[in-house]
């Protein structure tokens, strides 16, 4: 047994690629964190399972990272209206950066939301908007949103005084339930 155990690390020595430990440093530290982890994990359960908390730990990261990115542009229209030009992805892990992004009480009384260098993906997102226009529509302000896509159209129909229809939305797909749909712009 020993003579085997023997064998099999010289294989391991022989086939892993020492060079690889020089990447390590070239790479975005969560990814170098992910491979080291991966390795671990692969020692001391297997490769199954080091391979789906790599994916998990991964998905964190990403989800982490692009919830920071979420910011808006702000400026004034000749006819007196706030426009916000949302950049970045809107969806579960950006949704309260979303919300604070907005201040109600300083607005002027025509605000506009434009998402033309952002995407709607989820339905938490959906719930963030539909907490701002509530917020507008509570100090009664006027909100409008632009360059949604069709899918958010459908889901904010009931919503028609807050839609601005615009010939170049973007088209893209919302994983979304709509037997499920609640709120003040989804109907009660």
């Amino acid at each position: 047994l020993a003579a085997l155990v023997g064998v099999m690390f010289m294989v391991v020595i022989g086939t892993f690629a020492w060079n690889s430990f020089g990447i390590l440093r070239k790479v975005p530290l969560m990814d170098a964190f992910v491979i080291l982890l991966v390795t671990v994990v692969t020692v001391y359960e297997d490769l199954a399972v080091a391979v789906v908390v790599g994916v998990i730990v991964s998905a964190l990261a990403y989800a982490w990272n692009n919830a920071r990115r979420i910011h808006a542009k702000t400026y004034i229209t000749p006819e007196g209206a706030k426009v916000y030009q949302i950049q970045g992805p809107l969806f579960f892990g950006s949704s309260e950066g979303f919300a604070e992004l907005f201040n109600v009480k300083a607005d002027p009384s025509e605000v506009i939301v434009d998402f033309e260098d952002s995407r709607v993906v989820d339905q938490s997102a959906l719930q963030a908007i539909e907490t701002i226009a509530a917020k507008y529509e509570g100090a009664g302000k006027r909100i409008q949103l632009r360059h949604l896509s069709r899918d958010c159209h459908r889901l904010l129909t009931k919503a028609g005084h807050l839609m601005i229809d615009s010939d170049d939305d973007p088209e893209y797909q919302v994983a979304v339930n709509y037997q499920v749909r609640t709120g003040i712009l989804g109907g009660h």
